[in-house]
């Protein structure tokens, strides 16, 4: 094989695709902000993406990115729209029609299927006098540049910056919609997102999991609930359920070493007061850091409303158990 230096041309390609990234963001305007306003204001209506070849399957990509954010979006193909397709369009509707040329044929029966129904058009189109971007109600421009492969004719830049366009719709909604983790995991609970997202609350150990012991009790008694809850860990309460410290087997272990007659003594005397207790909403992975950080194997877990009852424990065994790290 002749020798080539294809690293060069990977260093060509990333900049070249970076330099129309950087002309994208010059074209950003005030359609962009109607766009948005648009999608926000929608009453009852899906986002449905539409286009044909490479822009089709950018589509697809942010169809999908738009229903992990909340907003019901789904991807019509160009070449089925004539052939029944058009039926999953209804009037509330708002349809984005992707085409860097503007003149993609198979976009024409979406654009008269539209038109004679009032259905929104938003057109992401490189030519304002295109025929895509003339029936379009709002178009985002992206600028007319040149494809990364040799001959800029394999679409790839042009494609990058569709994919940018719909990317920063999908991201300007949520930032107003104040969409956060917690709402991104109702649409995303399976693979590793998902287990990212998962909470402290879904994990703890609580109720009858829990071993609670009393302030007040010889370590003898301690010991044997510690045995039969094999946690390593033990959280100290009083009559009010008031969460007053925890005894870690290592702390067993260190005072057993300067003390000889540990079952005799009292817990409230060996519990390491104000435990650390995290919210039940924390992100587990959060949690795993704290317990990193303070060189701690368990935490406690209260609710927003009463930081002094512990609701559960999460120890780093659940955590990683959960494949979280």
């Amino acid at each position: 094989m002749k020798k080539t230096n294809f690293k060069k041309i990977a260093y060509k390609v990333i900049q070249e695709e970076s330099d129309a990234i950087k002309k994208l963001k010059k074209t950003i305007n005030s359609s962009f902000d109607k766009a948005v306003a648009k999608i926000l204001n929608k009453k009852n209506g899906k986002i449905i993406f539409s286009g044909t070849g490479k822009s089709g399957a950018v589509g697809a990509i942010l169809s999908s990115t738009f229903s992990s954010v909340g907003i019901s979006s789904f991807f019509v193909d160009a070449n089925d729209a004539g052939h029944g397709s058009l039926g999953a369009i209804e009037k509330n509707d708002i349809v984005i029609l992707i085409s860097y040329s503007g003149e993609t044929t198979e976009t024409f029966p979406i654009i008269n299927f539209c038109k004679r129904r009032k259905i929104y058009l938003i057109g992401i189109v490189s030519k304002i006098n295109s025929t895509v971007a003339k029936a379009c109600d709002i178009n985002l421009l992206i600028p007319s540049i040149t494809e990364a492969d040799p001959n800029s004719i394999v679409p790839t830049s042009s494609l990058l910056m569709s994919m940018s366009i719909g990317h920063c719709l999908a991201i300007a909604t949520m930032n107003y919609r104040k969409f956060g983790k917690f709402d991104f995991k109702k649409f995303h609970p399976s693979g590793s997102l998902g287990s990212k997202l998962k909470t402290v609350e879904e994990l703890m150990l609580k109720d009858n999991k829990i071993p609670f012991i009393r302030e007040n009790i010889l370590m003898n008694d301690a010991l044997k609930v510690m045995n039969k809850f094999n946690h390593g860990v033990l959280v100290v309460r009083n009559k009010s359920k008031k969460t007053l410290g925890i005894i870690s087997d290592g702390d067993i272990k260190r005072i057993s070493n300067k003390n000889n007659d540990i079952k005799k003594l009292i817990t409230k005397n060996i519990m390491k007061v104000n435990p650390i207790s995290v919210d039940k909403n924390m992100i587990a992975a959060e949690a795993l850091s704290i317990m990193n950080s303070k060189k701690v194997t368990c935490l406690c877990v209260h609710s927003k409303k009463n930081h002094k009852k512990t609701l559960g424990i999460v120890t780093v065994h659940n955590i990683l158990k959960a494949n979280i790290q």
